[in-house]
């Protein structure tokens, strides 16, 4: 059996305990390797080689960074099947979504290229007699990502390649569901001729996690998991003096006005609630629905689900996946019951979903669920399986009422042709992403992906501009530089805006 290691100092290292944790192929149900888990004295050892690296590393050039990061983009580039064949049997989405989310994952990776342009500082000269004032910003040291099981390859992504450019040294502490994917990164980081030490990977479960947020060497942690974990790492990192971001939970509604084109929104909402099996923190799960289009919508969405394919990531003309876990089938396929026994009506059922010759697989099948309440089960909590609710609504005014009273805050969607119902939503929606007639509003990387309320836990967002200012620091200088040939200016007592004319 497979022992997935952690990769420190630039090389797999074993765990200094014996603790493993099954890792499985969720198409076929199969233990196909062990992942060891981290103690406190591999996450010691594991930040000390960062933190040496960080020494040197933060002192590279930005040329000589920038370089490193266009070659370990052409690697993933060039590397981009394998990697997604890894994620599909460790994480179960299809191959082609695998490889939608490395693409993703490497455009950031491609804006951390320009990160000479972003890190430019400010320059005032003149700003008082002979003296001129400028501001840098400095990495912070070593920071820490702590990343799910749905996007082994993008998250870290968002993460690494913007903490890297900027000086710091990365350790990241991915998902011990899926660890594999953390290490075949780590590797093409060397072939691109990282310097040892400056991205490490922490394998391991809440004993790892705990001992990075209490290590007094990690100077940041990014987060990306369900709000409650969210609100933990948040309060525990901040406690101990750490920048937090922390990205939790969602459930995100695609509101479908009368004048939408329902064709369109029904494609777009089966593939937003469906694809990656639900396994999407920005998947759409709730169809908000004006009454007159309501039925008609219902229909065709329940025809395009009967119609998805289901099997395992890796086979030809596969639409959807199974879930993570068989505990994760267990539950979703619970909340589907519970939305019958509170009073829904089950359009399509996807229980008991069984894949021949994948029989012991953890596969749920797509579920719609039409009059759906707020208060039932399947809608006050985040499913984060293929089950799309169905809530009917008089008009767009209580749409956004339904969207702003959710307790999450990470995506919201307008379907419609209206111009102005578009304008009055994006600006009325209490949501960190809006799409309009798009179904999941992720933005390109040189902006910054975050929700709002309980989605998002400090203030900083993910990747692009906002990424850029969590890694770094400030420092302003302000300089004089005497003349030899002038008199002596005696230096002033005082405080004042006299005393620096």
């Amino acid at each position: 059996m497979t022992l997935i290691t952690h990769w420190i100092d630039g090389k797999p290292v074993e765990p200094s305990g014996a603790a493993t944790q099954p890792v499985y192929n969720p198409a076929t149900g199969e233990v196909i390797a062990q992942v060891g888990l981290g103690t406190g004295e591999d996450v010691d050892r594991a930040v000390a080689s960062a933190l040496e690296a960080f020494e040197s590393w933060s002192q590279v050039s930005l040329s000589k960074r920038t370089a490193v990061l266009f070659r370990f983009r052409e690697l993933l580039a060039a590397n981009a099947d394998d990697l997604a064949l890894l994620v599909s049997r460790e994480q179960g989405k299809v191959v082609s979504d695998a490889k939608g989310e490395i693409g993703r994952g490497q455009e950031v990776v491609e804006f951390a290229c320009g990160l000479a342009q972003l890190l430019k500082g400010e320059y005032s000269d003149q700003a008082a007699t002979g003296i001129d004032v400028y501001s840098i910003r400095e990495p912070l040291g070593v920071v820490a990502g702590i990343t799910p099981f749905n996007f082994p390859v993008m998250v870290p992504l968002w993460m690494s390649p913007v903490a890297i450019a900027t000086g710091n040294s990365f350790v990241l502490k991915p998902s011990e569901r899926d660890p594999s994917a953390a290490l075949f990164l780590a590797d093409l980081w060397k072939r691109a001729g990282l310097p040892d030490g400056v991205f490490t990977v922490v394998q391991g479960d809440k004993v790892a996690v705990d001992a990075l947020l209490h290590h007094p060497d990690i100077a940041a942690v990014s987060f990306v998991g369900s709000t409650a974990v969210a609100r933990y790492i948040h309060a525990t990192a901040s406690a101990e003096g750490k920048r937090v971001q922390a990205l939790g939970g969602a459930k995100n509604h695609g509101v479908v006005l009368a004048d939408a084109d329902l064709d369109d929104a029904a494609n777009q909402l089966t593939a937003a609630a469906f694809g990656a099996a639900g396994e999407r923190c920005m998947a759409l799960a709730v169809a908000v629905v004006e009454d007159s289009v309501a039925d008609a919508l219902v229909d065709k969405l329940a025809a395009k689900a009967r119609a998805i394919t289901v099997t395992a990531g890796d086979q030809p003309g596969a639409d959807m996946g199974p879930v993570i876990t068989a505990a994760a089938k267990t539950r979703i396929e619970g909340l589907i019951t519970s939305a019958v026994e509170q009073g829904a009506s089950l359009v399509v059922d996807g229980r008991g979903c069984v894949v021949p010759g994948y029989e012991r697989g953890f596969f749920v099948g797509p579920t719609v669920v039409d009059r759906v309440d707020p208060r039932q089960d399947v809608y006050t909590q985040e499913v984060f399986g293929p089950v799309l609710d169905v809530i009917r609504v008089s008009g767009l005014t209580e749409a956004i009422e339904l969207v702003n009273a959710n307790p999450y805050g990470n995506g919201a969607v307008i379907f419609t042709a209206s111009g102005e119902a578009a304008r009055t939503f994006h600006r009325r929606v209490r949501a960190g992403m809006v799409g309009i007639n798009v179904p999941i509003p992720v933005p390109v990387a040189w902006h910054s992906f975050g929700g709002w309320k309980d989605s998002l836990f400090g203030e900083s967002h993910v990747y692009g501009p906002e990424g850029v200012r969590f890694y770094t620091r400030g420092k302003v200088i302000t300089q004089r530089w005497p003349q030899r040939e002038e008199p002596a200016v005696a230096a002033s007592f005082h405080f004042s805006g006299d005393a620096q004319k």
